[in-house]
């Protein structure tokens, strides 16, 4: 009996033993287990936590892409992957910058992205007048109030000033019969009056009151601020609607346009009020004439429009621009933005006689003028153009262009130059 209980004992400690063992196995499996599981789980939600921030991303840059393509967006857009969402708002903070929010949830995984586009700095002009190789030629009482800059010639008759530097670049470069106020460069300088410093290789029958530079190297040509490939781009901002008649197109009343095609000529005449929402491409000549105002939506900030004439199936005879009487452009009540007309005619590149652009008597306002490859012909008391480029300029009587620091950076409302940026990309709460 002594030997029966001691083999029971016996049995009882190696099964107390073996349970205790068995649990013992069971709290480190099951611990190894829950460990494993929340690695598991982590892991899991991390590449949730990142299909959310990349369908987050997806979600900034359909908005991003739709908003520098001029295509429509919503306050708040949905964005479908798979079987995932990425919601995106769209915030105006200012008259140009932009703040989309997007946030990408899978299996509730919740990621945040902010973004801010900011329109581009836009083109620069650096110069009262800027003048291709077709040069510039001042009549009687004009005047430039700033620098004016020439692949061409820079010739004076009669009286005329221009307050600033003046430049007559290349080896042919000639300034001839000009007053300046400022210093004056060119291979050549003839006729003229310099208030300040000549640099030159030949000079001859000319007061300068600074200082002489003689034998000073050429200064280099300079190409045209707006390129043909940025025109292009306003035109077709431009397409959004067409306008296909009555042609010529004629408004006598007030009006607002833009952004707009209009596929034949238009003539202003009267005392419209026409107010400008968007870029405009005229398909034919454009006529603007009487008391008309054109201005610049006030909506558009310091923004600034472009007004396109341009038939491209006529640039000899066509695609011309006439400004008479006392049209008035206004920017949109925020100094730093302008209507700038731009004329494709290239009758002057040609040979030819025909005139890109022609103002007249009491034109004034917030406007700008470019024909890079025409003429841009300015009579009488036109008033305070704020800057001129083309391929040839004429500046006659009373003309007058007063340029305006501004200019150095000009935004528009579409194109190239209106394009936007993303200068602020971060992840959100």
């Amino acid at each position: 009996m002594k030997n029966k209980n001691q083999n029971y004992c016996k049995g009882q400690a190696v099964i107390t033993i073996t349970i205790f063992f068995l649990f013992a196995s069971l709290i480190i499996i099951f611990g190894a287990s829950s460990i494993a599981l929340k690695e598991s789980k982590i892991v899991n939600n991390l590449a949730f936590s990142q299909q959310s921030y990349f369908l987050a991303e997806s979600g900034i840059e359909d908005i991003g892409y739709r908003i520098m393509n001029l295509k429509s967006v919503d306050s708040t857009e949905i964005l479908k992957i798979e079987d995932f969402y990425a919601t995106t708002t769209v915030a105006t903070l200012g008259t140009d910058q932009e703040e989309i929010t997007a946030q990408g949830n899978v299996f509730n995984s919740v990621r945040k992205i902010k973004a801010k586009m900011t329109t581009d700095t836009g083109l620069s002009f650096y110069y009262g007048v800027q003048i291709d190789v077709g040069g510039l030629i001042m009549e009687n009482n004009s005047t430039v109030n700033g620098n004016v800059y020439s692949n061409g010639i820079i010739q004076g008759f009669n009286s005329n000033l221009i307050k600033g530097d003046i430049v007559s670049a290349g080896p042919n470069g000639l300034i001839d019969g000009i007053h300046s106020t400022s210093s004056a460069y060119s291979h050549n300088i003839t006729n003229s009056i310099i208030d300040r410093d000549a640099f030159y290789v030949n000079i001859s029958n000319t007061n300068v009151f600074g200082t002489l530079h003689p034998d000073s190297p050429d200064q280099a040509t300079s190409t045209l601020p707006i390129s043909d490939e940025m025109i292009e781009e306003w035109k077709t901002a431009a397409k959004i609607s067409t306008i296909s008649s009555p042609c010529p197109y004629v408004i006598k009343d007030n009006i607002s346009l833009g952004p707009i095609k209009i596929l034949c000529d238009v003539e202003i005449e009267g005392n419209p009020t026409i107010t400008l929402g968007g870029p405009i491409w005229v398909n034919g000549n454009l006529t603007v004439k009487n008391t008309a105002v054109i201005r610049i939506d006030p909506s558009l900030g310091s923004k600034s429009i472009a007004i396109v004439i341009d038939n491209p199936s006529n640039r000899l005879t066509s695609s011309k621009v006439e400004l008479r009487n006392s049209v008035e452009f206004k920017n949109s009540g925020t100094k730093g933005s302008y209507v700038l007309i731009v004329s494709q005619n290239n009758s002057a590149e040609n040979g030819g006689s025909e005139k890109a652009i022609i103002v007249q008597n009491s034109v004034s306002g917030d406007l700008l003028l470019y024909a890079a490859h025409g003429e841009i012909n300015l009579q009488n008391t036109t008033n305070y153009l704020r800057e001129v480029s083309g391929y040839k300029i004429r500046l006659q009587n009373t003309a007058n262009v007063v340029y305006e620091k501004g200019l150095a950076s000009l935004l528009f409302q579409s194109g190239p130059s209106g394009g936007y940026s993303i200068n602020d990309w971060e992840e959100a709460q």
